[in-house]
């Protein structure tokens, strides 16, 4: 479906004689140009910062704090340290649901390569907390109550965390790829008017929600690699 759509993108790769890469490559553009929006906002966020917040500032601090404050929630004052990543990835996951929604983008979380290259930084992210949390002593995690399970456990504990990496892809995958399937097939039968528009609402609250659920599961993760092992 990809291929015959019209793609703002890929026509500005063409005008600048990087057509096959555009087309080829969708999913990473519309990766960057989702990366170029957070950026930018950042920026003209921490420029406009006042003491005294106006409209979008409290927005901004409506979105971080209420995420802050959820996530603190579950898992104490320790998950201030993976905060940024949470909500980063949380942001970058919604605005890659959301784009697609606009004519003329797709959203990169319809491809598997994107929610693949997120799920394995959410993955190599969980290890880093937990070696910096307990050091040599994390891979105790690993090895199960007592030693002697350990050859057992071992495996059972590493297949564990390889899936994963699957659960939180092909989840996120197959939703935005199903419900954009589900979406174009709709206005190719019904026309571009009221029949699709309760699909997309219904879009709207699953980009929502798929971001939530991978920054649960994710939060999750580290808190499970900040425990003790038993």
């Amino acid at each position: 479906m990809e291929e015959h759509s019209f793609l703002f993108l890929n026509k500005l790769f063409e005008a600048i004689g990087l057509g096959h890469f555009g087309h080829a490559y969708s999913h990473v553009t519309h990766s960057w140009l989702v990366m170029l929006i957070m950026v930018v906002a950042s920026i003209l966020f921490v420029k406009g910062v006042q003491l005294v917040p106006r409209k979008g500032q409290n927005v901004f601090e409506v979105i971080v704090e209420g995420l802050e404050n959820f996530m603190v929630e579950i898992t104490g004052p320790e998950g201030r340290f993976f905060f940024p990543f949470i909500a980063t990835i949380f942001l970058f996951i919604l605005l890659c649901n959301l784009i697609g929604k606009i004519p003329g983008f797709i959203s990169p979380t319809a491809n598997y390569n994107t929610t693949l290259s997120m799920a394995i930084l959410t993955f190599l992210y969980t290890h880093f907390i937990g070696i910096k949390f307990h050091g040599f002593k994390y891979i105790k995690h690993f090895f199960g109550p007592v030693w002697w399970l350990a050859p057992l456990m071992f495996p059972i504990e590493l297949i564990g965390h390889l899936a994963r990496v699957l659960s939180l892809s092909i989840r996120l995958f197959g939703n935005i790829f199903g419900e954009e399937m589900v979406f174009g097939i709709v206005v190719t039968l019904a026309g571009l008017y009221l029949a699709p528009l309760p699909l997309l609402f219904l879009g709207l609250l699953v980009s929502l929600i798929q971001a939530l659920v991978f920054m649960l599961l994710a939060t999750m993760y580290f808190v499970g690699a900040m425990e003790e092992a038993h």
